[in-house]
């Protein structure tokens, strides 16, 4: 018989306004992360605070690193304000907690954005594998409208044992690198793109109908999801 899930640990104060998943790094081996966007100020605060009481508190497992996403600028002045130590990129509207990201193990996440307009996107794909444990690297600007872009990185992408891939437009990238990968390829369509690209719609259509074989697609400019599930694809090296 399976083993029956331990039951969730005390929300440690926050009745009403969440959850919080206190023994997920214990179960899974990674703690929950927090979606800052859509939150109000006094709830985020009161989460970010259970987080910090909940960790320093004695006889308690400890929690890894805690990840707030899409955090708006006044959210994240928030959130570092009652989690000193946490890190804080603007770019990736992320904080991390605690930071710097801890020592890598396993085997390399590689993040290849098309465009630079992807970047935002790329950043939270490569620092929630940073911060899960993984040795990551960010390669900009690659995308199929200059195909010796990422052909010149052949080698780098032989290397990885696990990619991700963001794209917007057409999102042909990812098949792309599919194409020439031995490792499963995480495609993240992105909202960037003119009319047709729908918000995201077109490229994700696209990976989801890529003719390479090894693609998974999380959805429109989830970073985080894709970075999470390349951390656990690369665990084992």
């Amino acid at each position: 018989m399976r083993s029956q899930a331990p039951p969730s640990a005390p929300s440690g104060g926050l009745e009403g306004i969440a959850e919080f998943d206190f023994g997920r790094a214990a179960r899974r081996g990674y703690p929950e992360a927090v979606l800052c966007e859509g939150k109000t100020m006094d709830h985020l605060v009161a989460i970010a605070r259970a987080v910090g009481d909940r960790s320093s508190s004695n006889g308690h497992e400890p929690l890894g690193t805690i990840l707030f996403t899409r955090a708006s600028p006044d959210q994240a002045e928030a959130v570092c304000r009652e989690l000193p130590g946490a890190v804080h990129d603007p770019v990736a509207r992320m904080v991390a907690w605690p930071g710097p990201a801890p020592e890598p193990s396993g085997g390399t996440v590689l993040v290849l954005c098309a465009g630079t307009a992807d970047i935002p996107v790329a950043r939270e794909a490569w620092l929630t594998a940073q911060h899960l444990g993984r040795p990551a690297e960010l390669v900009v600007d690659v995308g199929v409208a200059g195909l010796h872009r990422v052909l010149a990185r052949v080698d780098q992408i032989a290397a990885a044992s696990a990619i991700v891939v963001v794209a917007g437009m057409d999102g042909a990238l990812a098949s792309v690198v599919a194409g020439l990968a031995s490792a499963p390829v995480v495609g993240v369509p992105t909202s960037v793109g003119y009319g047709a690209a729908l918000d995201g719609l077109a490229p994700l259509l696209s990976m989801l109908n890529a003719c390479a074989p090894g693609v998974a697609v999380v959805n429109i400019d989830n970073g985080y999801g894709a970075g999470h599930l390349a951390a656990q694809i690369a665990a084992s090296g």
